[in-house]
């Protein structure tokens, strides 16, 4: 974010973008595309878009995409998401879209990484090496330079100076945030302590905590070898609630934002199933009462940050369960970091 945000206008600058705002106003849609922890990514980019900036967007596995016939075009925008910018599939998805008319953007952290030589612009991530296969700070600086982009785009647009300073002053807060959370990680041992011999979890989120389900379960199956499921909380009642007994582990990322009201009803749901319930929250709430096993709070934010903060204690929970199971944390088992091969 340093040297990105514009506390005065509410606004952030990309100087990567190789687009005049005249340019970035002409697009009538947006595509994302990516893979893996990427796509998550690319997930609640898509939502932020859609939500403040008010331009249809499509988020697409880049594995799928040029196998179809998607609908892009000359005013379609293209952003494509890599950690290592050399990711095969993201890579041929970007030129199909190029073949095909459109404008693109590449959302990197490796320099030089052939992504970001092809695209036509875009912004790196700066989130420095990461040595883990698993992604952690890349997700973090992934989600944070899509809201960058999304906030510079809706101020373009429709979103108010007063709303784009509300979200400058949530990004500025957010490190201090994170921290504070990094900061209380033996609660979250705790927790692994508790779990590390489950066979199975189930995430489940709503809103902008959907992808951040996917994201947690995709962490735990990667170093811990666990089997792991993310889901739309409200998609629980429509198969997946047939798994649920006293051994399976829920872990719900239930902040107290727009759909919190909706969670509580599906975390009763489970309850009412003998289910084990672990909570992701940041207020206490007498709704929740006798419904929690385990409970771990995040700072209050904006609902469109809470994925970067929320993401944080899966990511840990994760990790600690890996090293209690004697797993290879930094070298999960048939995975590379960067996937060079379709």
């Amino acid at each position: 974010m340093r040297g990105r945000l514009l506390d005065d206008t509410g606004t952030a600058k990309l100087g990567g973008l190789n687009l005049t705002d005249e340019e970035l106003l002409r697009f009538d849609n947006i595509v994302l595309t990516a893979c893996g922890t990427s796509w998550h990514s690319a997930l609640i980019g898509g939502m932020m878009l859609e939500d403040l900036a008010r331009i249809p967007t499509k988020v697409e596995y880049a594995s799928e995409f040029r196998y179809r016939n998607p609908v892009v075009t000359d005013r379609t925008l293209c952003i494509v998401i890599s950690q290592s910018g050399e990711t095969a599939d993201t890579l041929a998805a970007m030129r199909e879209a190029k073949h095909r008319g459109a404008r693109t953007l590449g959302i990197v952290n490796v320099v030089g990484s052939t992504i970001a030589r092809e695209s036509d612009g875009g912004s790196y991530i700066h989130a420095g090496p990461e040595i883990g296969v698993a992604s952690t700070k890349a997700f973090s600086s992934q989600v944070t330079a899509l809201l960058l982009f999304t906030l510079k785009l809706a101020r373009l647009r429709a979103l108010s100076p007063v709303r784009g300073r509300e979200i400058v002053d949530a990004l500025h807060a957010l490190p201090g945030q994170v921290q504070n959370v990094l900061d209380r990680a033996e609660e979250i041992e705790a927790l692994a302590e508790e779990f590390k011999r489950a066979s199975n979890f189930l995430y489940l989120g709503r809103g902008y905590n959907f992808p951040t389900a996917l994201e947690g379960a995709l962490k735990l199956k990667e170093i811990s070898y666990i089997h792991a499921e993310g889901y739309p909380a409200a998609e629980m009642k429509h198969g997946p609630i047939a798994l649920i007994d006293e051994m399976m582990p829920v872990v719900f990322i239930a902040p107290h934002d727009s759909v919190f009201e909706k969670v509580v009803s599906n975390v009763q749901e489970v309850k009412a199933r003998k289910g084990k319930v672990i909570a992701i929250t940041s207020r206490s709430e007498p709704s929740l009462e006798g419904l929690i096993d385990y409970e771990f709070r995040i700072p209050e934010t904006l609902d469109l940050v809470t994925p970067i903060l929320a993401s944080v204690p899966l990511q840990l929970l994760a990790y600690y369960i890996a090293v209690k199971r004697g797993s290879n944390v930094d070298q999960p088992r048939n995975l590379a970091k960067s996937v060079t091969v379709e």
